[in-house]
């Protein structure tokens, strides 16, 4: 199972998205999550509304180029329109190990026509994904509790699905008893399976130590 980092590799909350929670994710060996939205033209890594200061996407692509090419990307989409400059810039920096996700459902029809990888959302609120068959994966999330079981994930394995499951801290629940859950499945050493957590090196520790 892989691990991916959410919003980098941060040490206190006002670490997220910064350079200093990716070039530590990066160099502990972790891929990441993080956020992208336009701001006057260009993109930058935001997860609320951008500011002057929002560090450009295209930096964030140079870093990790520079540190860990070979690492996943998990890139949150978080406004509409974005899929010529999503697809130049990822282009330009040769990142072939990513997906994109959270795009409405509109937006996501232009991700897949330009052929760039979509993970679907599947949650209590979304049991059906959108677009399956085009998507390479799920992003798995259960913002109330984790309502789904081992069965669901081995399901879309079978379908040739990635997976990539929400740990329940990113919505504020304990986390072990679902990383338990998740251990007791023979899917949990799937090479496509990944999980995204705020804490990395537990996680690294808990699954693999």
């Amino acid at each position: 199972m892989l691990i991916l980092s959410h919003r980098g590799f941060w040490l206190s909350a006002s670490e997220k998205n910064t350079v200093a929670a990716f070039k530590r994710s990066f160099e502990q060996g972790f891929g990441l999550e993080t956020d992208i939205r336009d701001y006057q033209g260009d993109l930058v890594i935001s997860h609320d509304i951008p500011v002057p200061t929002s560090l450009p996407f295209e930096d964030f692509l140079q870093i990790h180029r520079d540190i860990g090419p070979h690492l996943p990307l998990a890139i949150n989409i978080k406004a509409d329109g974005l899929q010529v400059l999503v697809m130049e810039l990822l282009k330009k920096y040769q990142v072939s190990n990513y997906f994109t996700f959270d795009m409405s459902v509109p937006d996501m029809l232009g991700y897949l026509k330009a052929d760039i990888n979509v993970f679907s959302r599947q949650s209590e609120y979304e049991p059906d994904p959108a677009c399956y068959g085009q998507a390479e994966g799920i992003w798995l999330d259960g913002f109330h509790g984790e309502w789904w079981s081992g069965q669901v994930i081995q399901e879309h394995l079978d379908h040739h699905k990635k997976v990539c499951i929400v740990s329940p801290e990113l919505h504020r629940r304990p986390h072990f008893p679902t990383w338990e859950k998740m251990k007791s499945f023979s899917w949990c050493a799937h090479p496509d399976v990944m999980l995204c957590t705020d804490f990395p090196q537990q996680a690294l520790e808990f699954f693999h130590g």
